[in-house]
C-alpha cells in the first residue's frame, strides 16, 4: 500500500495516509474556518482597549494638575453689611483656583480678619479679600446712601447686600405727591448696601448705594412712593 493511499472512514470522511488531519472533499474543516475571523475580530478590540485605558490615565493626569492649583480660602457663608462685625459663623472654607493677581484670604489667616468690621456689604458666596474687612468703604466718592422704608410687596424677597437694582417712583393716591421731586426721572440705579426688618414686623428698611444727586432725590420721595426692582448681577 503506498504512502498516498486515501482512507474512507464510516462517517464518510476521507483522508491521505500521513496526512495528519481530517479534511472534507478538500476543503478546510469548520473548525479552522471559524478560528481564522475570530483572531482578526480580536484586534480591534485589543486597540479600543487601549486607547481606553490612555484616555483613563489623561483624564486622572489633567484632574491631578487642575487639583493642585486650587487652595483654600475664605468666603462668606451668609450675607454680611458694611460695619458688621465678622465672626466665625460668617465665613467658610472654599477650594479654589486663584490668578496671582487675585487677592483672597488664605484660610490659615482667618485670625486677622475675624473680629474686625466689613468695609463693604457681601452677599452669601462672595470671596473674601483683605480690602473687604476695616474702615467702612462706602459711600464711595460721588456717591450716597438712601435709607428706604419698603413694606412687603415693595421690594423681592431675593434682595441682599450687594445686590444690583432700580429704585422705581410710584405716584401715590390723591391728595399726596405724583411726581418725582425733581425732573431727574423716575428709575435711580443703585446697589443695596444693608437690609433691616424693623421690630414691628411690617415694614423693612433698605439701604441703597447711589449718585449723591439720585440719593438726594430718592430720600426726597414720601415713605411709601419707592418700590425696587432686583437686576441681574453684572448686568448693565
Amino acid at each position: 500500500m503506498s504512502a498516498n493511499t486515501t482512507f474512507r472512514s464510516d462517517s464518510g470522511r476521507s483522508a491521505k495516509a500521513g496526512d495528519g488531519r481530517w479534511v472534507e472533499n478538500g476543503k478546510k474543516s469548520a473548525a479552522s474556518r471559524l478560528r481564522t475571523p475570530g483572531r482578526r475580530r480580536g484586534v480591534p478590540y485589543l486597540l479600543l482597549g487601549v486607547l481606553l485605558v490612555l484616555v483613563c490615565v489623561g483624564a486622572f493626569v489633567l484632574i491631578s494638575l487642575r487639583s493642585g492649583d486650587r487652595q483654600p480660602v475664605l468666603a462668606l457663608a451668609r450675607a454680611v453689611s458694611v460695619g458688621q462685625v465678622l465672626a466665625t459663623q460668617d465665613l467658610r472654607q472654599v477650594n479654589v483656583a486663584v490668578d496671582p493677581g487675585v487677592a483672597v484670604v488664605p484660610v490659615d489667616q482667618a485670625a486677622a480678619v475675624l473680629g474686625r468690621p466689613m468695609a463693604t456689604s457681601l452677599s452669601a458666596g462672595a470671596l473674601l479679600t483683605p480690602e473687604d474687612v476695616g474702615a467702612a468703604a462706602v459711600p464711595a466718592a460721588g456717591q450716597g446712601i438712601a435709607a428706604l422704608a419698603l413694606k412687603p410687596g415693595q421690594f423681592p424677597a431675593e434682595v441682599s447686600p450687594g445686590a444690583r437694582v432700580s429704585v422705581v417712583f410710584v405716584p401715590g393716591p390723591s391728595g399726596t405727591a405724583s411726581t418725582p421731586p425733581s425732573s431727574g426721572g423716575v428709575v435711580w440705579p443703585a446697589v443695596v448696601t444693608s437690609v433691616n426688618t424693623q421690630l414691628n414686623g411690617q415694614d423693612t428698611v433698605v439701604s441703597v448705594q447711589l449718585s449723591e444727586t439720585a440719593a438726594r432725590q430718592v430720600a426726597a420721595v414720601p415713605a411709601g412712593q419707592v418700590s425696587i426692582v432686583l437686576l441681574a448681577a453684572g448686568g448693565s
